[in-house]
């Protein structure tokens, strides 16, 4: 426990430094800072629009905890939800505020615009990390092992509405902004013009960011809670405290790669160099201080599953970068010089292909795991592949930071050198962002199996029963939950597009001059639509997940609940493969046109790719993503509710 607490205070100490370097840069000129104002004013008020959505359902279920079983429980869940708000609002907050500074910072050069932008989005990184664990730390110390399992809900539970909300959010303005803009109009990326390239900026906040955030918020603390009961169960004390060593390892590891890459950014280090650099080092550094450990403990076991889990981990964002990027990419961008239907069955394909390899690779990583150590091998490879998340989210949210540096460089005409810098380090974060969909896929299957197990061990789950036919209703329904789950995000972000593709051509028609830059868009109104539309459509796909193992389990027992999370973790972790690498490609290959290849921006082919990635927008960042936390939800809420039932 003394490890966790250094861990902890050298984390805030350079969370606070980190925030303190971002906000010491200067944002720019005005056009540059009324721009930034904008954007942080638009994700505000979205995100505390959303809050308003979920809290009462917060308090209700904190409430029937309180009820059912005690206060423990019930400030358990609220801990975990309040921190699981405050990770995504105070690293959407610096990510913010930190556009407008890399955008300004790209005047002196890339090494200047990649030290803020890194900065942001460590902030983003250590705030989850940091906060995850300070919850955990205390939820357990003060409430017992078995109220982590209610602050684990409380994370899940959130995450789930901030991932949907936001994506839908995003993605219903980046379509919208697509489809009229880029196809329709013939304008540029992030043109001023363009009515709803605000509220795209603003999409990128709220779900690249503040949802990505809640996501891997929730990933980190159903990793650690996995290993932390089945450590317990086998190990007793000692099984928890081999586990949140090894977290406190991967934070502290993770701290000298963010220092590193900072270092890099400093010399003008080419930015891909610099970022892979520093994921190495901590990798590196969080291997070391595991083995040198296990050694000490005399239990080697420990470290070969957290190795196996590193390494899975790793090789799966290689695969990922593979499908997503270089010859893969340009392959698919030569299909769309047929046409959308041509780019669109390519795409498609290459998708349903990744799963194979990263499949069977979790499959190895599992049975390897499950020999060296049994189930607890299983948690433990599991929290050795997000150990060191703080960094691996650093890279991730640094993305989406100079992807709005690009916008407000566009938007305030600032010289064109500084828009080649923000498209580099936006091109790099587009690998970065699919690796660490990867990464979190990886990982979200391996808890999927950890808490399955805890489920089990919580309702005296000894075997499956094949014979049983609710065993296999619950697994078709299972199956069938992922999908009908990706149904109403997807129908979701297609109707909220609808409504800004609507506003966007009538401002072009009412509003004389847009098009001609002598008249300015209305930005806000763009804004209330993909906010209104987000809201609306977000609480079916996240009461999903609650109410279905409920239900399931009072009409057909926990074997039928075994079933459901059997088949929701298998259909759902291929499915979110899929999604997330046919997006990603689709967006790689549109950009791979927009460099000059194949036509170039305006070509037939450019039209083409751009519809693919309209497509692949939801798929890769509204609906894939959410398909983790559905997974590991259900199963938490199995967890939580056979533990009320038996009261």
């Amino acid at each position: 426990m003394v490890l966790l607490i250094i861990s902890l205070v050298v984390g805030f100490a350079t969370l606070l430094y980190l925030t303190l370097t971002v906000l010491d840069k200067s944002p720019g000129n005005e056009k540059t800072e009324k721009l930034s104002h904008i954007i942080q004013r638009g994700a505000r008020s979205f995100l505390f629009q959303e809050y308003v959505v979920f809290f009462p359902i917060v308090l209700a279920l904190a409430l029937l905890f309180l009820l059912t079983t005690g206060y423990k429980s019930a400030i358990s869940f609220l801990i975990g939800s309040i921190f699981s708000v405050l990770s995504g609002f105070f690293g959407m907050t610096i990510a913010t505020k930190s556009n407008a500074r890399t955008a300004w910072g790209a005047m002196k050069g890339v090494g200047e615009a990649l030290d803020i932008a890194f900065s942001g989005g460590a902030v983003m990184g250590l705030t989850v990390s940091v906060l995850g664990l300070l919850g955990l730390f205390v939820v357990y110390n003060v409430f017992g092992l078995e109220a982590v399992s209610f602050y684990s809900l409380g994370a899940s539970f959130v995450a789930l509405f901030a991932r949907v909300g936001g994506g839908i959010y995003t993605k219903a303005a980046d379509v919208g902004a697509d489809i009229v803009g880029k196809v329709e109009a013939n304008l540029p990326e992030d043109d001023p013009r363009n009515p709803a390239v605000i509220a795209d900026n603003v999409g990128d906040n709220v779900g690249d960011v503040a949802g990505m955030g809640a996501d891997l918020y929730e990933s980190y603390v159903g990793s650690i809670f996995s290993g932390i009961a089945l450590g317990y169960a086998l190990l007793g004390q000692r099984g928890v405290v081999n586990t949140l060593s090894i977290v406190s390892f991967g934070l502290l590891a993770s701290i000298i790669g963010i220092v590193f890459v900072k270092v890099l950014s400093k010399l003008n280090t080419d930015p891909a160099v610099a970022l892979r650099s520093g994921t190495v080092v901590s990798s590196v550094v969080f291997l070391i201080l595991s083995f040198a450990y296990s050694f000490v403990e005399k239990d080697l076991k420990l470290f070969w599953t957290v190795l196996i889990g590193n390494i899975v981990g790793v090789l799966i964002g290689l695969i990922t970068e593979w499908y997503t990027s270089g010859r893969k990419v340009e392959k698919l961008a030569h299909s769309a010089a047929m046409g959308p239907a041509n780019v669109i069955i390519s795409g498609t394909a290459l998708g349903m292909e990744s799963t194979a390899m990263i499949t069977i690779l979790i499959a190895i990583g599992t049975l390897l795991s499950y020999k060296i150590n049994q189930l607890y091998g299983i948690a433990i490879a599991g929290v050795g592949m997000l150990a060191t998340l703080a960094m691996n989210l650093s890279v991730d949210a640094y993305g989406p930071i100079a992807d709005n540096a690009g916008g407000i460089a566009q938007m305030a005409g600032l010289e064109k050198h500084v828009r080649e810098i923000t498209d580099k380090l936006d091109a790099l974060g587009n690998t970065t962002a699919a690796m660490g969909k990867g990464f979190a896929i990886g990982s979200a299957a391996l808890t999927a199996i950890a808490l399955f197990a805890n489920f089990g061990a919580t309702a005296h789950v000894e075997q499956v029963l094949l014979r049983d036919p609710s065993t296999f209703i619950g697994a078709l329904i299972g199956s069938m939950l992922t999908f009908y789950f990706s149904a109403l995000t997807m129908n979701a972000v297609g109707d909220a597009a609808n409504d800004m593709v609507e506003e966007i051509r009538r401002q072009i028609r009412e509003i004389p001059g847009i098009l001609l830059g002598t008249a300015e868009p209305d930005y806000e109104s763009c804004i209330r639509i993909a906010t209104k539309g987000a809201l609306k459509r977000m609480v079916a796909p996240a009461l999903l997940a609650i109410i279905s193992p409920i239900v399931l389990m009072k009409l057909l027992g926990v074997q039928a609940v075994a079933g459901l999370l059997i088949g929701s973790t298998v259909s759902g972790v291929a499915l979110a493969i899929f999604m997330a690498n046919s997006g990603g490609a689709w967006d790689n290959a549109k950009k791979y046109v927009e460099e000059g290849h194949l036509g170039g921006k305006g070509s037939f082919t450019h039209k083409a790719t751009v519809v693919g990635d309209t497509v692949g927008d939801p798929f890769k960042d509204t609906a894939g993503p959410s398909l983790n936390i559905l997974i590991k939800l259900m199963a938490i809420t199995a967890i939580v509710f056979y533990q009320l039932a038996g009261r």
